[in-house]
């Protein structure tokens, strides 16, 4: 069974990014927007300065914290800020925010030769999160056509952009989404979830031979835990599976700053 190391092959491509950083004129600088410092989205902030430090890229975390009536115009604020300021080169929304319904409003607003995330409808750029779930994939072998894949969850950083992603490529894709009923999952190769429900996916619902990919992520008493249950990882039979950390995330960040550099070159 293949374990669907993210961390191995960011790596690789972190020592180009950093390369790349020391050849350019000028030093990219990302700003990252968040409305809240729960544990998952403050972990993954904090891998992200970690990683800008790491390649040469200034990373900025601005927290607005406020009364609801303020907080949206607040970061419509910062957002149309950064548009204009010619030393940022990629802006990202850190979500999910408090008020979800504003997300596409607010994502929208990010100009789109700054959005790094891909998250906006107009962005230069592919969802962040799906094109690392393609090259997690694509990096282990893992082939698509003629693969019956399930996708869980419809949210906007990895179900909805990634079964885009998937259904203009001409995969055989279907979305899951509350509601839906997974014990048919078995009935599919590749399981591709993230819910943020710990635990949502159990093994009954796997067939073996399966690849499965678990992009969730969710605090439980202050535990990062999956979407998968932990009796899935006690199988044998599955083709390949992401690890309970290092699989998707790494190569999340490692897309991210991609992008910032290539947009750091058309300021």
């Amino acid at each position: 069974m293949k374990i669907l190391n993210g961390s191995e092959l960011a790596g690789f491509i972190k020592e180009r990014q950093a390369h790349q950083v020391k050849g350019l004129n000028t030093k990219p600088k990302l700003l990252i927007l968040r409305d809240s410092d729960n544990p998952v989205i403050t972990k993954y902030v904090n891998l992200k300065i970690k990683y800008g430090q790491d390649i040469g890229v200034d990373v900025i975390d601005s927290c607005v914290k406020t009364s609801d009536n303020d907080l949206c115009s607040q970061l419509q604020e910062k957002i149309l800020q950064a548009n204009n300021d010619q030393t940022i080169s990629g802006i990202i929304l850190q979500l999910p925010l408090t008020d979800k319904t504003k997300t596409d409003e607010l994502c929208n607003l990010i100009d789109s030769s700054k959005d790094v995330d891909g998250l906006g409808k107009n962005a230069n750029y592919d969802s962040a999160t799906a094109t690392a779930i393609n090259w997690l994939l694509a990096g282990y072998d893992i082939k698509l056509d003629n693969q019956k894949i399930a996708i869980v969850g419809r949210g906007k950083l990895v179900g909805a952009p990634l079964y885009k992603m998937f259904t203009e490529s001409g995969y055989d894709v279907t979305l899951f989404h509350h509601g839906s009923d997974l014990t048919e999952l078995i009935q599919y190769d590749i399981i591709i979830t993230a819910t943020g429900v710990p635990g949502l996916i159990a093994s009954s619902m796997i067939k073996p031979g399966a690849v499965l990919v678990d992009a969730g992520t969710a605090s439980e008493k202050g535990i990062l835990k999956g979407d998968l249950a932990d009796e899935v990882r006690t199988r044998t039979d599955l083709t390949a599976i992401t690890p309970t950390t290092g699989g998707v995330g790494p190569l999340t960040i490692t897309c991210l700053f991609d992008h910032v550099i290539q947009a750091n070159t058309k300021l």
